[in-house]
């Protein structure tokens, strides 16, 4: 890992109760030190309906790429050698969707683990009715297919973090942009329902597949080009955070907040749910210096803001 890049750090704090309550008894002794020498050098107000959680935003705008609408998917091809051209491509995460007459809730992301044979053998039940409307899906990997097809450009798709545990329907993508995909997503619940490859999830005790959610959707800029130096995004809390689990975040916060002092990091970038402030050394002059050297922002309030 090379030195001075920007680390950028996800689910830091939300404002869950359990969470706020888990923040004042988190020592976090590096954190505390380097807030003696740093100060807040950019923040990012957003709100929990945002479709991009703040990390993905600090992210975007690190890499040169849109807040809004950010093309992860085009990206990782980019990242991994491939040319995508100005072809749009998106993520598509097999799920399953707790369906009642009052809402449609996301599980656990963790309900649909499958093993990569599982997960290629879902793909080949599902890849044929996607062709029909001209989406080509790849295998990614076990939980995280590729998409590519003309109906994800320009569209504005919720990151899966936001629907984990939630209901889904405030979070669909314009109705009339993803005309095709919604009924992609009923034809698959209704081909799924029945099929041999749900029998033998329900048989082995686990949740069925029953839907799939779309994300980091769009085409790269023209002429895109990574930059020299990406940041580093950590997403040790997120997955404690995402289930409620405060202990154990806790635990993470306290073992990552360790490691802070390993790498001589030129800025670091603590983000919750809706908002996300970003740390770095103060102006040059010993003015600023003693300021802060005199009154540290002390973590607990940091935190408890974003």
């Amino acid at each position: 890992m090379s030195e001075n890049q920007h680390l950028i750090i996800s689910y830091a704090a939300t404002d869950e109760p359990g969470c706020q309550q888990a923040l004042q008894a988190l020592p976090l002794p590096n954190l505390q030190r380097l807030l003696k020498r740093w100060s807040v050098s950019a923040s990012d107000n957003g709100a929990l309906e945002d479709f991009a959680p703040p990390h993905e935003r600090v992210l975007a705008k690190a890499l040169g790429l849109p807040p809004k609408a950010t093309p992860w998917a085009a990206l990782q091809q980019l990242q991994n050698g491939q040319a995508p051209g100005d072809a749009a491509w998106a993520f598509l995460s097999p799920c399953h969707w707790q369906i009642s007459p009052d809402q449609v809730r996301m599980s656990d992301l963790s309900a649909a683990q499958m093993s990569e044979d599982e997960s290629r053998s879902l793909l080949a039940i599902m890849a044929p009715w996607f062709s029909e409307d001209g989406i080509a899906l790849v295998y990614d990997r076990p939980d995280r297919w590729l998409a590519r097809g003309p109906v994800f450009a320009q569209l504005d798709t919720a990151a899966l973090d936001r629907i984990a545990l939630r209901d889904v329907r405030p979070w669909l993508p314009d109705k009339a942009q993803a005309a095709v995909l919604q009924r992609l997503q009923t034809e698959m619940q209704m081909l799924l329902y029945t099929h041999a490859f749900s029998d033998a999830r329900e048989a082995s005790g686990r949740a069925p597949i029953n839907s799939f959610w779309v994300h980091g959707a769009g085409a790269l800029p023209a002429g895109y080009q990574l930059p020299a130096q990406t940041p580093v995004l950590n997403t040790t809390l997120r997955d404690s955070a995402l289930v409620g689990d405060w202990r154990s975040w806790q635990q993470q916060w306290q073992q990552l907040d360790a490691t802070l002092a390993s790498t001589a990091w030129s800025q670091i970038s603590l983000c919750g749910e809706k908002n996300a402030i970003t740390l770095a050394p103060p102006a040059p002059g010993w003015l600023p210096q003693i300021k802060q050297w005199l009154a540290p922002t002390k973590p607990m309030a940091l935190l408890s803001s974003l």
